[in-house]
């Protein structure tokens, strides 16, 4: 049964949506056991959503007219049905974080960084953790567990029982 976490149907989806697309963003995310688990469900459930779809591409070709008046086929790669729906359900079930600018990266090379990327998270999930994470079940031959809990004990104050929920992203066992 789905934990109620003392809030309104409204306000426990708007926690778990922004903590986990804080975690999606930074890989890790620190608050109480509770929201840990819950957040991790939905985390997961997204990525799993991205893993199974990040391949799915279309080679399309598109005839323009240049500068010239000179017809140019030009090829671009586009999603395919399968991967453009599982975007947009990432774009309406997570919230969207801006890319922050670097430290002494000038205003103009933060602009040509970015120029390109709309939508930064779903960017990240679908290039980098899905990625990685279908590399990791072919190696492992499993699915799933994407992320780990760490109690860390009870908070000052109210005493409500913390965890750190961080992505697993290292392959190798510690000893």
């Amino acid at each position: 049964m789905a934990r109620k976490l003392g809030r309104t149907a409204e306000e426990r989806m708007a926690i778990i949506r922004n903590q986990a697309s804080e975690l999606l963003w930074y890989g890790s995310i620190e608050t109480t056991v509770d929201r840990a688990k819950e957040v991790r469900s939905y985390a997961e459930s997204m990525l799993t959503l991205a893993i199974n779809t990040y391949e799915d591409t279309v080679k399309v070709q598109k005839t323009v007219t240049n500068d010239k008046g000179e017809k140019v086929v030009t090829e671009f790669v586009n999603d395919g049905p399968r991967k453009l729906a599982a975007r947009r359900k990432l774009m309406a079930s997570l919230r969207d974080l801006q890319e922050n600018k670097g430290e002494g990266e000038s205003k103009s090379a933060y602009k040509e960084r970015t120029k390109d990327v709309k939508h930064p998270l779903v960017e990240k999930i679908f290039r980098e953790h899905a990625v990685f994470y279908a590399d990791r079940a072919n190696k492992l031959g499993q699915r799933g567990g994407y992320t780990r809990i760490i109690r860390l004990g009870q908070r000052r104050g109210d005493g409500a029982e913390m965890a750190k929920l961080e992505l697993v992203r290292n392959t190798e066992k510690k000893k």
